[in-house]
């Protein structure tokens, strides 16, 4: 089964732009403009943790693969606007040596960069919530055994429910919206750990 894009992410293929990605500040850069739109350098440092100058370099390294553009400028046209060139970005693990070292360096660091999100929202979020944002939220961990094609069925299913509310003009969120993090792993299991499987 052929997966779409109906969140349209920039589809990442080139082991290169999976590597430039693969850093720190780089996915700190590209998260604070998906999030909150443009930004110079000079607005974008205190949130990814790298001066200015260091902010630019990174900046420009991103727009060289696409991920980042200039943006209109602001009220100071001395400075330069940046902002992510899509919503979100995607990839798949490649079929050659090379793609299949760039997608785990990658995933190794996306991993990496959410790992401490479910603990501090759960100590520091969760708590404030009122009682009609905490019921919906929360997490699960459910285990199914599928097949490869069932898998995607699955997967291409989650993002046609999503669609709508990721694409969507911020002028038609209802007036008492709030950002919502969907943290989704898929986490096929080793072929070992299937043996005697009964259900």
């Amino acid at each position: 089964m052929e997966r779409g894009n109906r969140l349209g992410d920039i589809e990442i293929t080139d082991p290169k732009a999976m590597r430039a990605l693969a850093h720190p500040v780089r996915l700190a850069i590209l998260e604070r403009l998906q999030r909150h739109g443009p930004a110079t350098a000079t607005q974008l440092s205190p949130d990814v943790g790298a001066t200015p100058s260091v902010t630019s370099w990174h900046l420009r390294h991103l727009a060289g693969f696409g991920l980042v553009r200039d943006a209109e400028a602001g009220t100071d046209r001395r400075e330069r606007r940046w902002e992510a060139a899509a919503r979100g970005f995607r990839f798949e693990m490649p079929e050659d040596e090379e793609g299949q070292s760039a997608a785990r360096v990658l995933s190794r660091e996306m991993f990496a960069r959410s790992a401490g999100l479910p603990h501090r929202w759960v100590t520091e979020t969760e708590p404030q919530l009122d009682q009609v944002w905490r019921k919906p939220a929360g997490l699960a961990n459910t285990r199914i055994v599928v097949s490869p094609e069932e898998l995607a069925a699955i997967e291409d299913a989650i993002e046609s429910v999503l669609a709508p509310y990721v694409t969507r003009d911020p002028a038609q969120r209802p007036s008492d919206s709030r950002g919502v993090r969907l943290l989704r792993y898929v986490l096929p299991e080793a072929a070992e750990e299937q043996t005697g499987e009964t259900a």
